[in-house]
């Protein structure tokens, strides 16, 4: 394999805490597949992040993919599309399995060139290059599938009206499907980033908050059918094998339901 070139650094950061907690917290989530990339990832990578950062990225791994699994048993042959789907290794730790599943990764061309330069593409995973917001991608999928969207960690990045017509757009173009993201809660998005703002990445500023899952799926014209608190499984599995402040904040983060987990019916 060759190394990661030509792509921002900001697109490593969930790789590198999906490595940082299958070394530290295997016992949660190990994602043999990103272990074998961290020799390809390019020197000054930021590895520095505190674990409860790293968990909070690998939570909507650990939740996401046990939705995957629960539609894949429930839908059998069905598509599976990761939008903005970076570096993402779902397919790695799902596939083998649930060979039902048609995958496809959704990104930006430079994110999907090194994406195949790096890992290839394999049986029942199609790449495709694009904008997702613009919707050519719906035309490489069979959309007479059962077809569930997963938009992990990229909602944050655009405004509600942004995200609302995307969710429309969808629910048109893609007679059964499934939708599911993750989004903080207002007083999360002002936490964190009143955060970005300190460490002087200004260009990582966050929009969009969720309060009310049933309210927000009803201004998308859809159904909500599932919530989930981030990190139930993971203060459940480590407990005291995490730092005094690393349990109180993933405490705090679900009794005040700071980040979740949404999957609305389209």
């Amino acid at each position: 394999m060759n190394k990661f070139e030509g792509v921002s650094n900001t697109l490593f950061v969930p790789l590198v805490a999906r490595i940082a907690v299958s070394k530290k917290f295997p016992e949660y989530f190990c994602d043999k597949k990103a272990l074998e990339l961290e020799g390809l990832l390019p020197s000054g990578v930021d590895k520095g992040a505190s674990d409860y950062s790293n968990l909070a990225s690998v939570a909507r791994y650990y939740n996401t993919d046990r939705m995957i699994k629960k539609f894949a048993k429930l839908n059998g042959t069905c598509n599976v599309v990761c939008l903005g789907a970076g570096l993402e290794t779902a397919y790695d730790r799902i596939h083998e399995d649930y060979l039902t599943i048609n995958w496809f990764e959704v990104d930006l061309p430079e994110v999907i060139k090194a994406r195949r330069e790096v890992l290839g593409e394999r049986d029942k995973e199609i790449l495709i290059s694009g904008d997702m917001f613009k919707m050519e991608w719906v035309k490489e999928i069979d959309t007479a599938f059962q077809t569930l969207l997963v938009v992990s960690g990229v909602f944050q990045y655009f405004h509600e009206e942004e995200v609302v017509d995307f969710i429309r757009k969808c629910q048109k173009a893609i007679p059964y499907g499934e939708i599911i993201f993750d989004a903080t809660n207002s007083d999360g998005l002002k936490f964190t980033n009143w955060f970005i703002k300190r460490t002087g990445n200004k260009n990582a500023i966050m929009y969009f908050a969720v309060d009310d899952g049933d309210k927000f799926a009803n201004k998308c014209n859809a159904t909500l059918i599932e919530e989930k608190t981030f990190f139930t499984e993971a203060r459940a599995k480590l407990n005291k094998k995490v730092g005094f402040i690393t349990r109180i904040s993933m405490k705090v983060a679900d009794e005040k339901r700071r980040v979740m987990i949404y999957k609305l019916k389209l």
